[in-house]
């Protein structure tokens, strides 16, 4: 009797949301490749705060995906140390700085708490936060929010997965290989492939004829097939690496692998600047930021929008953001953006007004028009599964995004992910019913 054969997977991008994507498909005890040019956390990844967030997020496919996350991550913490992801369940505090934006901000809470989160009006602050600035009317206590350190939770994942049977390949992905054509390659890679990460390489991926047999990812019933199949990915540097899917984990060049693989999604950068400051004493308590901090993620507007937010680290530095403008990939360092960012920050704990300014960093966020990721099969190539899109969320719903990539892979729900309860995630609610983007 011959063995079943086991679904080969690239995933396509070695920061966190990939390195989750690895685990959980590694996991489950598929044949799993992580392909990228860099090592873990050179993307997105190092640039972020470690986010693990409900309070920021209005009720529907987001939330219900980070409600997921969140039990994922005390799971992560189990099984592979909390100490190894820095893993603390600080919880967040939300604040209003006028009555009517308390009235706000709790009608919103009320909205999230019916969707299952926790959510506790607070109206003596100081007393969770004792270097809050006096004279705040309110605010909203989040217990469930968390923190973890983006790079080492990446790394510690992508670890885990290797220890399951994954590899890791250093490379860059230029085109797809499918059934119809054999090859679908683009003239050649932009200046900003996908530049995520992962440890030190630990054994060259497979190379050799793809596999044949059913695969559990297939297109949308009556959707286009334009290219066929997949059945590889080729390189830059011309080696092959077969598939019968592809996970598109590339973060902020999500789009760019995208259409590399024939399955382009409108997945555009966002700049942000994080302060960090000189190491102090325990002096924040939990994640906090002012109510209009919610407003600014959904917004899309392109122009320049800051709000507070300021967290302290297991290393005593202290995290400032955040800020949110659509300028591209430019990398310049604007200072005016760190002076008002500082500036909020002050105003809500004052004695930050006599503490030194270590560094400023910023990062792009990948974020999509509507908001929220893309996670699903997309039914323009069958095998093809984008995992991107996340804007500043990816750290915080990175494992439901590998559980939820994973299930769509098995054909079946996994880890308390089902395809069918997550269906305001698929990529096609861009596309027409012709297939093509909206």
């Amino acid at each position: 009797m011959e063995e079943p054969l086991t679904l080969k997977v690239v995933v396509v991008g070695a920061g966190v949301v990939g390195a989750a994507c690895a685990f959980h498909a590694a996991s489950a005890g598929l044949d799993v490749t992580v392909v990228d040019r860099g090592p873990v956390g050179a993307g997105t990844t190092s640039r972020g705060e470690g986010n693990v967030l409900l309070s920021d997020k209005e009720p529907g496919p987001e939330l219900a995906l980070a409600r997921l996350s969140r039990t994922l991550w005390d799971e992560a913490g189990r099984e592979l140390g909390a100490d190894t992801l820095e893993l603390e369940p600080k919880g967040g505090l939300v604040v209003a700085g006028t009555d009517e934006s308390l009235a706000a901000l709790r009608e919103f809470a009320a909205r999230q708490e019916a969707a299952g989160v926790r959510a506790e009006p607070v109206d003596r602050v100081r007393d969770l936060e004792p270097h809050l600035a006096p004279g705040i009317p309110g605010g909203v206590h989040y217990p469930q929010d968390a923190q973890v350190q983006p790079v080492l939770a990446a790394a510690a994942l992508l670890r885990a997965a290797v220890r399951r049977g994954a590899r890791f390949h250093t490379g860059e992905v230029v085109g797809a290989l499918t059934t119809r054509d054999g090859d679908r390659t683009p003239l050649g890679p932009t200046p900003h492939g996908p530049t995520s990460h992962g440890p030190a390489p630990v054994g060259p991926a497979p190379v050799g004829p793809a596999p044949v047999g059913p695969v559990p990812v297939g297109p949308v019933p009556g959707g286009p097939v334009p290219g066929g199949r997949i059945t590889g990915v080729r390189t830059a540097a011309g080696e092959v690496l077969p598939a019968d899917a592809v996970v598109n984990a590339a973060g902020t060049w999500g789009g760019e692998v995208g259409r590399r693989l024939g399955a382009p999604v409108e997945v555009l950068p966002r700049r942000g600047f994080v302060l960090v400051t000189e190491p102090l004493p325990p002096m924040v308590r939990h994640k906090v930021y002012s109510a209009d901090y919610v407003a600014n993620v959904a917004s899309s507007d392109a122009g320049l929008e800051t709000s507070c937010v300021v967290e302290g680290t297991r290393g005593g530095t202290i995290l400032v953001g955040a800020s949110r403008e659509r300028v591209g990939f430019d990398t310049t360092l604007n200072t005016a953006v760190v002076a008002r960012l500082a500036a909020q920050a002050c105003r809500l704990f004052p004695f930050l007004r006599g503490v030194h300014l270590m560094r400023a960093y910023r990062g792009f966020r990948p974020y999509c028009p509507d908001h929220l990721p893309v996670i699903g099969p997309d039914p323009r190539v069958p095998g093809v599964v984008h995992a991107c899109g996340h804007e500043g969320a990816g750290i915080g719903l990175a494992p439901g995004t590998g559980a939820l990539v994973t299930a769509h892979l098995l054909g079946r729900p996994w880890r308390g992910a089902d395809p069918a309860a997550h269906t305001g995630l698929l990529p096609d609610r861009f596309l027409t019913p012709g297939g093509a983007p909206q």
